[in-house]
């Protein structure tokens, strides 16, 4: 948090004021409304400093508020200025209630590609006029916004994937013609990559290229991605039953739909694509992502490979626990060095590609951040006989991972009382581990499970139990998920979801 916020905040009201609007959203999202966005799209944390994954911001002419979860409460805390920005938990002050209470009566700008179809819709009814900007007025003041990301797309073999993309595009164009539809919308990067066995750079910690696609009833699709990501080799692979095209060509593709039964997802997609086939004359079906469930259930081979990755994955933080083992109790580590030298152990192993998102290193106060992210300023020496928290995960040409582990550092034996909550939380975590449930329960109903041992002690946490985890993919992955929120996907064979009940305790 900074004086240039406050400065940014000013620049930003002028801009509003000049374009005839009162207030705008700022969605923490890129035109993908991705989890991890690049740089160029990091829009909150330039005009709030507000780093986390989830989360969104208001301003209006005469005051702004920032909006984001239980897991970064602390987190908000710390990087915004109370002088300039009213903190609150999305769930407990919803965005749209605020805006009411606020805004009544105002013209309130948003950016379509930047918010879903049902975002957009939280916000219709409580008494402001909600008004589409074709040009977001944060990149007017955003003089050294980076330039969008130009990484090549590249061909992931099948070996991995254990399923050609001819064949994927097969059954999804089945499907399609079953639901009676032409053509389905895909705009989330993760499905293109799964659909056409193709990887890439272009955002941090997930391997994916940036592009959007339609995917017709007969298996043949539109790829729209800048030329100069696509090298040789993946053109060959993606093959003639691909048609290649420019972004910039988008609109035009959707005008061409006049009359067609278009799958879009009102959940995932920018709510522009909405509006341009309305415009367009498409009869519009809404339905989820085509891609999603189909990509969560993982075939023999990405079973296979998950596996392989999870032990060498476990190789590598086993050797790591046995240096931290020793290395703590000298007090002479600190969160950064605690962290890359677990980053260099998985680096030794075969088919490494990097970290599946920002490593949590948090020694002391800091394990109890949800999502602390450690960086120069905020790093600390791991001490003796305190606790220190690492979750983290990597990807693997053949998985991905993510694992969390809570140390004490000794050399002294630790408080009863956290010895109590460990207790709770390992035994949450085995519940669940060990459960056995009928076909077509959803991760809600075993939610529970996770929270039992804390809930007799009156504790909980406030962020989901498990998520999906990709193969070589998103370590977030929809659609199933094991929250108390979790929406009614049934878990199904083939799902890979993660385990991590927790208990938090600030100060």
């Amino acid at each position: 948090m900074t004086s240039g916020h406050a400065d940014r905040l000013v620049s930003l009201r002028k801009v509003l004021a000049e374009a005839g609007l009162n207030g705008f959203i700022v969605p923490r999202a890129d035109e993908h409304l991705g989890e991890y966005v690049p740089e160029s799209a990091e829009r909150l944390q330039f005009i709030s400093g507000f780093t986390g994954s989830a989360g969104l911001a208001i301003v209006l002419a005469d005051r702004a508020a920032v909006f984001s979860d239980g897991r970064y409460t602390l987190q908000l805390a710390e990087q915004t200025d109370p002088a300039l920005w009213e903190r609150h938990h999305i769930i407990e002050e919803k965005p749209e209630l605020w805006l009411q209470s606020h805004a009544a009566g105002s013209r309130v700008g948003y950016d379509p590609w930047l918010i879903s179809a049902d975002g957009l819709k939280k916000y219709e009814g409580v008494g402001v006029v909600l008004v589409p900007v074709t040009a977001n007025p944060i990149d007017a003041i955003w003089a050294e916004r980076p330039a969008p990301p130009m990484h090549p797309a590249v061909p992931h073999p099948e070996a991995f994937t254990g399923e050609p993309s001819t064949a994927k595009r097969a059954r999804l164009g089945q499907a399609l013609r079953e639901a009676g539809q032409d053509v389905a919308i895909l705009s989330d990067p993760a499905a293109l990559a799964w659909l056409f066995n193709i990887r890439g750079g272009d955002v941090e910690f997930t391997p994916i290229a940036l592009g959007y696609a339609l995917l017709r009833a007969d298996g043949t699709a539109t790829l729209f991605m800048p030329a100069a990501k696509l090298p040789a080799e993946t053109r060959a692979h993606l093959g003639n039953a691909v048609e290649l095209a420019e972004r910039e060509a988008l609109p035009a593709a959707l005008d061409a739909l006049r009359g067609k039964t278009v799958r879009y997802d009102p959940a995932s997609m920018p709510v522009w694509f909405k509006t341009r086939l309305e415009a367009a004359g498409a009869a519009i079906a809404e339905a989820p992502d085509p891609v999603a469930l189909p990509r969560a259930l993982k075939n023999v081979v990405e079973q296979s490979g998950a596996r392989a990755a999870q032990l060498r994955d476990g190789a590598a933080v086993t050797r790591f626990l046995a240096w931290f083992a020793q290395a703590a109790p000298t007090g002479a580590e600190t969160e950064i060095s605690a962290a890359e030298r677990l980053l260099a152990a998985r680096a030794q192993e075969a088919h490494f590609r990097g970290e599946s998102f920002p490593a949590i290193s948090g020694a002391g106060e800091h394990g109890a951040i949800m999502h602390y992210r450690v960086t120069p300023e905020s790093n600390r020496a791991v001490k003796p006989n305190e606790f220190y928290l690492i979750d983290s995960g990597a990807q693997y040409l053949d998985g991905t991972t993510d694992i969390t582990r809570t140390l004490w550092t000794g050399p002294d034996e630790p408080p009863a009382e956290a010895k109590d909550r460990y207790t709770r939380v390992l035994a949450g975590h085995i519940a669940l581990a060990q459960a056995v449930f009928p076909v077509g329960i959803a991760g809600a109903f075993l939610d529970t499970l996770a929270r039992a041992a804390l809930w007799q002690a009156g504790l909980d946490y406030d962020h989901g139990t498990g998520h999906g985890i990709g193969s070589y993919l998103s370590v977030h992955e929809g659609p199933a998920g094991i929250a108390r929120t979790s929406k009614t996907v049934p878990l199904a064979p083939g799902m890979i979801l993660s385990n991590e009940p927790g208990y938090y305790l600030n100060g």
